[in-house]
């Protein structure tokens, strides 16, 4: 989960977030991007694609195989796009968050509810 986060931090940072919000996530936008993306299945299908695309990073990443890392990053972020952009923004704001907070861990869960739909 940590590489995930790692990587979609840096995929989503190059996306622009049209959302003008405060610095900080919380555990109400995460929800929101949750529903955004369950509710809708081309985008459950993209994040799922993503998901897909995290694994053969880590895989890549754990092979040090640049080429492909490369590759692999110009797939997430083509994908992200096609996301909500409260996923941008996000995202975006993860890195302000304390993981072992509240708001963190609840934000965690809503991630790992996103992955479960992939499952599906």
């Amino acid at each position: 989960m940590n590489l995930k986060l790692i990587v979609a931090i840096l995929i989503i940072a190059t996306v622009p977030a049209t959302a003008q919000t405060p610095n900080n996530a919380t555990k109400s936008h995460a929800q929101k991007v949750f529903k955004i993306i369950s509710e809708d299945q081309a985008k459950t299908r993209t994040y799922c694609d993503m998901a897909k695309l995290f694994g053969q990073l880590e895989e890549a990443d754990g092979k040090k195989d640049t080429p492909k890392t490369g590759v692999l990053y110009r797939k997430l972020n083509e994908l992200a796009k096609k996301l909500a952009p409260e996923y941008a923004a996000l995202t975006s704001r993860l890195p302000n968050i304390d993981r072992n907070s509240q708001d963190g861990q609840e934000i965690s869960s809503t991630f790992e509810a996103l992955d479960k739909l992939c499952a599906q």
